[in-house]
């Protein structure tokens, strides 16, 4: 059973609808992340589930408890953790005295805020710097205090609103790994919101991607990556090479889809859940650049096959970008070291059918 339910939740700003009847589910002990674009809706939806928002429509139920049809409940009712974008430490405390902030207003004792703080402390990796002000820390090291302050007093529920974003690359994919593992050693049921994708592929369990303040599609990293929804979500999660097609012919059984695009020739598509009924449809074919087959010399006689010119060469340390032009199309394919051709230089693609999408 869900431990978080998200029921047809509607906001609106002015004339602007940031969240559209949405439906969500967290189950107990689960990492969920919003995932999408500036404006999609994430933090309001977000904001929503801590009650710092007040939706125009629909509901939040939190361990069984509705949070809004039964009577608005407080933020501090909710049993709610939250670490914000911006750290939201106070300057003027100390780091002990930043954490324990909540348990002083919940007038716990001295002794118990102690053993709480210190337990969080060092679960965090700031043991040893509870004397410190704000100032003292690095950008990494506040984070950690804003997030044990989120979690010392043992919340139902972690929400977390871009906590990374404020970082260097290196120390977010460090901290990313620390707060999955914290995380699941506590069980705490967690929202998380980001725009990054890797972020959110490493983090959660499931990713519900959001565009114009709908949910577009929940799954794990592996059920969006590889069965994306759309062509926002291709889009949006990795890298999509996207070819404007009409349909001519869908096999027997829809065991696959025959296309033409501007390769001017017929591609096959035998990507499971391609959801095309007719001929004539206008889709995108769609195939992602480590699927993509390289040959310098053309292979044996078969279809999807085509010839290329690199028309621009990328070296990104552990691989190789070309962006190959088929009859003007432009086609980006991830390639490895020992392919050290120059631009100019043809090439022949090999697009797998059992790898391309067809996509709305």
């Amino acid at each position: 059973m869900a431990f978080i339910e998200v029921q047809n939740l509607f906001k609106r700003f002015k004339k602007v609808v940031a969240i559209n009847h949405i439906q969500l589910e967290v189950n107990k002990g689960e990492m969920l992340t919003l995932l999408g674009p500036s404006g999609c809706g994430k933090t309001t939806t977000l904001r929503c589930i801590a009650g710092l928002e007040k939706p125009d429509e629909g509901d939040i139920v939190i361990d069984g408890k509705p949070m809004l049809s039964q009577g608005f409940v407080e933020p501090s009712k909710r049993g709610i953790g939250m670490v914000f974008q911006n750290y939201a430490v106070w300057p003027h405390m100390k780091v002990y005295n930043n954490i324990v902030y909540g348990l002083k207003i919940q007038k716990m004792s001295r002794q118990q805020m102690k053993e709480k703080a210190q337990r969080v402390l060092e679960l965090v990796g700031l043991d040893g710097l509870e004397d410190r002000y704000p100032a003292q820390l690095s950008g990494g090291q506040q984070q950690r205090v804003a997030l044990a302050r989120a979690i010392v007093g043992n919340p139902k529920v972690l929400l977390l609103d871009e906590p990374l974003s404020n970082l260097d690359a290196k120390l977010r994919e460090e901290l990313r790994f620390e707060i999955k593992s914290l995380v699941r050693r506590m069980g705490i049921t967690s929202v998380y919101v980001t725009h990054d994708q890797a972020e959110a592929m490493v983090i959660s369990d499931r990713i519900a991607v959001m565009d114009s303040g709908n949910v577009v599609q929940v799954g794990t990293a592996h059920e969006i990556y590889e069965k994306p929804a759309n062509k926002f979500v291709a889009d949006f999660i990795g890298t999509m090479n996207f070819m404007p097609a009409e349909v001519v012919e869908v096999l027997p059984d829809a065991a696959g889809v025959y296309i033409r695009t501007d390769f001017r020739e017929k591609i096959l598509c035998t990507t499971s859940g391609n959801t095309v009924t007719a001929a004539g449809e206008e889709v995108y074919a769609s195939i992602r650049p480590e699927d993509v087959e390289v040959f310098t010399e053309p292979p044996q006689a078969r279809e999807n096959l085509f010839k290329g010119t690199i028309a621009h060469r990328a070296y990104l340390g552990n691989f190789l970008y070309f962006f190959v032009s088929v009859n003007d199309t432009m086609i980006r394919v991830q390639v490895p070291h020992h392919l050290p051709q120059k631009e100019g230089q043809e090439l022949y693609l090999f697009l797998n059918p059992q790898k391309c999408m067809i996509l709305s």
